[in-house]
Protein backbone atom coordinates (compact mmCIF):
# COMPACT_ATOMS: atom_id res chain seq x y z
CA UNK A 1 0.00 0.00 0.00
CA UNK A 2 1.43 3.34 -1.06
CA UNK A 3 0.85 6.58 0.75
CA UNK A 4 0.67 9.79 -1.24
CA UNK A 5 0.01 13.24 0.12
CA UNK A 6 -2.34 14.59 -2.53
CA UNK A 7 -3.95 18.00 -2.68
CA UNK A 8 -6.91 16.71 -0.69
CA UNK A 9 -4.68 16.10 2.31
CA UNK A 10 -1.97 18.69 1.70
CA UNK A 11 -4.03 21.83 2.25
CA UNK A 12 -5.60 20.75 5.58
CA UNK A 13 -2.26 19.45 6.81
CA UNK A 14 -0.52 22.77 6.10
CA UNK A 15 -3.39 24.68 7.69
CA UNK A 16 -3.35 22.41 10.76
CA UNK A 17 0.40 23.03 11.16
CA UNK A 18 -0.24 26.78 10.87
CA UNK A 19 -2.93 26.51 13.54
CA UNK A 20 -0.58 24.53 15.79
CA UNK A 21 2.05 27.26 15.36
CA UNK A 22 -0.62 29.81 16.31
CA UNK A 23 -1.48 27.84 19.46
CA UNK A 24 2.18 27.61 20.47
CA UNK A 25 2.85 31.30 19.83
CA UNK A 26 -0.39 32.28 21.56
CA UNK A 27 0.50 30.19 24.60
CA UNK A 28 3.95 31.77 24.78
CA UNK A 29 2.47 35.25 24.34
CA UNK A 30 0.01 34.58 27.12
CA UNK A 31 2.89 33.67 29.42
CA UNK A 32 5.01 36.68 28.43
CA UNK A 33 2.31 39.22 27.47
CA UNK A 34 3.67 39.84 23.97
CA UNK A 35 1.58 41.87 21.55
CA UNK A 36 3.22 40.68 18.32
CA UNK A 37 2.82 37.01 19.17
CA UNK A 38 -0.79 37.48 20.15
CA UNK A 39 -1.56 39.16 16.83
CA UNK A 40 0.13 36.29 14.99
CA UNK A 41 -1.93 33.78 17.00
CA UNK A 42 -5.13 35.64 16.16
CA UNK A 43 -4.31 35.84 12.44
CA UNK A 44 -3.14 32.22 12.20
CA UNK A 45 -6.20 31.02 14.08
CA UNK A 46 -8.58 33.00 11.92
CA UNK A 47 -7.03 31.76 8.67
CA UNK A 48 -6.95 28.17 9.94
CA UNK A 49 -10.53 28.18 11.15
CA UNK A 50 -11.87 29.69 7.93
CA UNK A 51 -9.84 27.59 5.48
CA UNK A 52 -10.32 24.42 7.52
CA UNK A 53 -14.05 25.04 7.74
CA UNK A 54 -14.34 25.65 4.01
CA UNK A 55 -12.34 22.52 3.25
CA UNK A 56 -14.44 20.44 5.65
CA UNK A 57 -17.65 21.73 4.11
CA UNK A 58 -16.50 20.96 0.57
CA UNK A 59 -14.83 17.58 1.14
CA UNK A 60 -16.71 14.66 -0.34
CA UNK A 61 -16.87 11.47 1.67
CA UNK A 62 -16.12 10.86 5.29
CA UNK A 63 -13.10 10.19 7.43
CA UNK A 64 -10.53 7.89 5.90
CA UNK A 65 -11.42 8.61 2.29
CA UNK A 66 -8.31 10.70 1.61
CA UNK A 67 -10.12 13.99 1.23
CA UNK A 68 -8.50 15.64 4.23
CA UNK A 69 -11.59 15.88 6.39
CA UNK A 70 -9.75 14.89 9.57
CA UNK A 71 -7.04 17.49 8.95
CA UNK A 72 -9.67 20.13 8.29
CA UNK A 73 -11.49 19.35 11.54
CA UNK A 74 -8.21 19.48 13.46
CA UNK A 75 -7.34 22.78 11.75
CA UNK A 76 -10.68 24.29 12.82
CA UNK A 77 -10.29 23.10 16.41
CA UNK A 78 -6.70 24.33 16.72
CA UNK A 79 -7.62 27.55 14.91
CA UNK A 80 -10.34 28.32 17.45
CA UNK A 81 -7.94 27.55 20.29
CA UNK A 82 -5.35 29.83 18.69
CA UNK A 83 -7.92 32.64 18.43
CA UNK A 84 -8.83 32.23 22.10
CA UNK A 85 -5.21 32.22 23.28
CA UNK A 86 -4.30 35.15 21.03
CA UNK A 87 -7.29 37.15 22.26
CA UNK A 88 -6.44 36.50 25.90
CA UNK A 89 -2.79 37.40 25.31
CA UNK A 90 -3.74 40.59 23.47
CA UNK A 91 -6.13 41.62 26.24
CA UNK A 92 -3.37 41.05 28.79
CA UNK A 93 -0.80 42.95 26.69
CA UNK A 94 -3.09 45.97 26.29
CA UNK A 95 -3.71 46.30 30.02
Amino acid sequence: MEYELGSGRLIPTVIAVLALAGVIVGWRSLARAGRTGSLFALAAGLVSAVVGGLHAANSAGGLGTGNGLAGAVIAVALGLLSIALGGLALARALR
